[in-house]
């Protein structure tokens, strides 16, 4: 029987696994990498697309900020193989300290949302504002993501063309990660329930880099329920979005082909395997 290896990096360790031919790894929600610093690191493979068909393990990878890993974070990236990092951040978001990260993989910086936002911008913001403003803050920016960034995230959905290993990430894997993997698991056919819980589970994933967040933001000053519609994803935030795709684009399939003009066919057939039991 035809079987397929696909190698599995964790804690240090590889493990090869073979998979009979017919057989997949559907899964109702992506594979958290464990790191020791790198934020919201998961593997996007075994989740079903079209036709039943389930994406590929080890090719499709989002996270947090991934120059803030430890030497060992760094060796498991090296791993990984990556054809591209693609950065989301804006310039006010990275430090100097990064370099060395910058020198070791192919750091590809593409970034949505323009302004200052350092931490000196936005903790003021955060002092005078209520929870519900912060609310309407971050349901403005995702309306903004399909209008305003369409060249941004048409070039990262233009590296799945190519059939890239890619790791896309901005500062805590959320929201314009969160985005660009709404678009992509979309372009790969997985239902719109799926996407959406897929996006939600940053909220699990980050929960202790948001308690330390919070905690240190209240010694200087901010509200904890002030800051938790940044530090977390929301059904609305996302569905703000989806409501403009809707709306003003026709919808998500047509967004994708008419608007962002992606071969939506060619990155099925680049990243979906076939159809099959449980990984």
């Amino acid at each position: 029987m035809t079987r397929t290896l696909f190698k599995l990096q964790i804690a240090g360790v590889s493990l090869c696994i073979g998979l009979a031919a017919g057989s997949a790894f559907a899964q109702d929600s992506d594979r958290p990498v464990p790191m020791q610093h790198i934020q919201n690191l998961r593997d996007l493979g075994g989740l079903v697309g079209a036709d039943g068909k389930v994406i590929a393990p080890h090719r499709l990878y989002r996270s947090g900020n991934p120059a803030l890993g430890t030497a060992g974070d760094f060796e498991r990236l090296d791993a990984m193989r990556l054809d591209a990092v693609v950065d989301f951040r804006a310039d006010s978001e990275k430090t100097s300290a990064e370099a060395a990260f910058a020198e070791r993989f192919p750091w590809r910086a593409d970034p949505v949302l323009a302004g200052d936002l350092s931490p000196a911008a936005i903790v003021p913001m955060l002092k005078r504002s209520t929870p519900a403003q912060m609310h309407a803050f971050m349901v403005r920016i995702y309306r903004q993501f399909p209008v305003d960034y369409q060249e941004q995230f048409a070039r990262f959905l233009k590296r799945a063309e190519a059939d890239q290993t890619l790791l896309f990430h901005c500062t805590a894997g959320k929201d314009r990660t969160g985005f660009a993997t709404v678009l992509l698991l979309s372009a790969l056919g997985v239902d719109r329930a799926t996407v959406v819980a897929n996006y939600l589970e940053s909220n699990r994933v980050n929960a202790g880099y948001n308690a330390l967040a919070i905690g240190q933001l209240r010694e200087i000053g901010v509200e904890p329920a002030v800051v938790l519609p940044l530090l977390e994803v929301d059904a609305d935030y996302i569905g703000a979005a989806m409501q403009v795709i809707d709306a003003r684009y026709g919808g998500m399939q047509r967004y994708l082909r008419d608007v962002l003009h992606v071969d939506v066919d060619l990155i099925r057939r680049n990243y979906l395997l076939g159809r099959g039991v449980a990984f």
